[in-house]
């Protein structure tokens, strides 16, 4: 069965003003594989899927659907020929049911049975054991339980190709298994899925082929069996990659008297994180760790006041503060990058160079705006310093691909020089390269003296990085580890109860 074409593009080229997103690319589907679609950000993944899937049209080449030409001019088309896909960010309507996502635009009728629609959604999200119920509005529901339902959307239309672009992103390591088990039943059905991710663990435990794309060209196809991991990572690169294991974090906190730079106490919040102690000294990097929902990123949101503060007490270097707002962590020198990307980091419509100076003009005020050439200094000083691949800094951000849109981000903080910085999932869904160079940079701002903070769903990551990890369980602290007991088996040691409390 796999050998028999689904999907064929040949030659496929596609461009943007100033930028050439796509040239003389092909791809290849077979039915019944699973079929990974890698390279860095920037490479042109997205903008493949989004010509197969007819959000783009392309501007030369050929594809073909089961031998037959077509030349898609919408989603809807795509959809038609049995093209189901999810993207890597969350596109559904967060004012809507559960069910009504499910199924908005996917009836032929005037009127909505509403008990029919209510009931297949309530099989089907059986079906996938998805813990959400057809009428509740979907901006109740986690992240992770976002991303099943589009999922699940995708999938409960009889489609012969199903597209999915960073899945995973958002799920932990059960709900990622029951996704496997899903994608294996369709493959054993004949659908031809397209997997995009960059989990590369994720690549050679769930794909039959590898199509590997660089600076928008066609580096090759391959099985995955006959593709060494190192050797993939160098295609995608095109470079020999830096052995990761060299980055390490080399600091010692034993003997470390100095005054935290920020301390807090019994610091609780409406997102309902228990109350909890926590510290941090100069030059320190700590993590929050532990499985999805555990409680690591409503920790730092209550820290920096993303969600409202219920109780506690903050001090910076051993003096009381108060942090109601995150304006006023912002001017206590703290800046973070928030864990949804999309909803409260980029705002899309801007350029590059207004989401960089953001952070730093709402410090100074809007009636004391930065001039234009020295916002252009800004800009052109991180973009080269981070290696943000972007036409200008005119470019809109939501341009940009994911991991250039996180550097801009972090861009955007370096630029007010924070004494503390949060970092709640700055690599998740970006490419192997841009990992480095964020872990990299983060402990070069250690040693500069920045204190940070890092949570990284990746445990393997936060070893790297981080000198103590914080271990989080049902939203309240359950151990920490540093030293000799900074291990993965530590770590899940202390998540499943074995480790030395606090």
């Amino acid at each position: 069965m796999q050998n028999q074409i689904v999907l064929q593009m040949q030659g496929i080229c596609k461009s943007f003003p100033g930028v050439r997103a796509l040239h003389n690319v092909s791809f290849t589907l077979r039915k019944g594989e699973v079929h990974a679609l890698m390279g860095e950000n920037g490479a042109g993944k997205s903008t493949l899927i989004k010509v197969m899937t007819g959000v783009y049209e392309k501007d030369a080449g050929q594809i073909e659907i089961e031998d037959q030409a077509i030349h898609f001019r919408s989603p809807q088309d795509a959809q038609n020929f049995g093209v189901g896909t999810v993207y890597q960010e969350i596109t559904l309507c967060p004012n809507l049911t559960v069910a009504e996502n499910m199924f908005i635009g996917r009836g032929r009728y005037a009127f909505v049975n509403w008990r029919q629609m209510n009931r297949r959604a309530v099989e089907l999200l059986a079906s996938l054991s998805i813990p959400a119920r057809p009428t509740q509005q979907l901006s109740s529901c986690s992240l992770a339980v976002q991303q099943m339902i589009a999922i699940a959307r995708a999938v409960d239309m009889d489609c012969k190709i199903l597209v999915l672009d960073e899945p995973t992103s958002s799920l932990d390591e059960d709900e990622v298994n029951k996704l496997f088990a899903l994608m294996r039943e369709l493959k054993s059905r004949g659908v031809g899925i397209i997997f995009v991710t960059h989990f590369l663990d994720q690549v050679y435990e769930i794909s039959d082929r590898i199509t590997v794309l660089r600076n928008g060209e066609f580096i090759g196809e391959y099985e995955a069996e006959n593709l060494p991991q190192i050797d993939l990572i160098s295609k995608m690169m095109g470079k020999e990659l830096d052995n990761v294991s060299k980055i390490s974090n080399t600091q010692t906190l034993e003997g470390d008297t100095s005054t935290p730079v920020l301390e807090a106490s019994e610091l609780s919040s409406a997102a309902g994180v228990r109350p909890f102690d926590f510290s941090i000294r100069k030059g320190e990097v700590n993590g929050f760790t532990g499985l999805l929902g555990s409680g690591r990123s409503e920790s730092v949101r209550a820290i920096y006041a993303a969600d409202k503060v219920t109780g506690g007490q903050v001090s910076m270097h051993g003096k009381d503060v108060k942090i109601t707002k995150p304006l006023d962590a912002m001017k206590l020198g703290i800046g973070y990058l928030p864990e949804d990307r999309k909803g409260d980091g980029i705002i899309e419509d801007l350029s590059v160079r207004d989401n960089i100076i953001l952070a730093l003009q709402v410090m100074k005020g809007f009636f004391k705006p930065l001039s234009r050439s020295e916002a252009e200094t800004f800009a052109d000083q991180y973009i080269k310093s981070l290696n943000i691949k972007t036409a200008s800094t005119e470019t809109p951000i939501k341009c940009l691909s994911g991991g250039n849109q996180q550097k801009v981000i972090l861009a955007r903080w370096l630029l007010t020089h924070p004494e503390y910085l949060i970092l709640d999932e700055p690599t998740r869904g970006i490419d192997v390269g841009t990992k480095v160079e964020i872990q990299k940079l983060v402990l070069r701002l250690a040693k500069d003296g920045v204190s940070v903070t890092f949570i990284s769903s990746e445990i393997e990551e936060m070893l790297r990085t981080c000198s103590r990890l914080i271990v989080m369980k049902d939203r309240a602290i359950v151990g920490e580890l540093k030293g000799n007991d900074l291990t993965q088996n530590d770590v899940m040691q202390v998540i499943a109860g074995g480790g030395a409390q606090p």
